[in-house]
């Protein structure tokens, strides 16, 4: 779930992009800013939520606690509060080996279609 490289990295996102990008609905995000103070968008002029990378991840943790971990919100708040560093890398180090995993299934994939050696192309 890292943000798009393909994208230039912007100063600030909509809660639109936020929730394309993350495939996390937007009234999801903001129930969780109103649950998880570390979690906190500023607000432009006319009210829309601007979120930075540094929100984006703080989003993206808490939909690893939430969703993949299974922690129910007030499990996620505990976790954050009681070990904030060690939460965070380790939710660092399941997103990079999920990203080397897909690395080596899609060069799993491309070897899958190399007919043996001997046979023709």
């Amino acid at each position: 779930m890292a943000l798009n490289k393909d994208k230039v990295l912007k100063k600030y996102y909509s809660i639109g992009e936020v929730s394309e990008m993350l495939d996390i609905p937007e009234s999801t995000l903001r129930y969780w800013e109103k649950e998880f103070k570390e979690i906190s968008p500023k607000k432009s002029k006319n009210g829309k939520r601007q979120y930075t990378a540094d929100d984006i991840e703080q989003i993206k943790l808490v939909n690893h606690l939430v969703k993949e971990k299974a922690l129910t919100i007030k499990g996620a708040k505990d976790r954050i509060r009681e070990n904030p560093g060690n939460t965070m890398d380790a939710h660092e180090i399941v997103s990079r080996l999920k990203s080397v995993r897909e690395e080596l299934m899609s060069i799993y994939r491309e070897l899958d279609s190399i007919p043996p050696c001997g046979q023709p192309l």
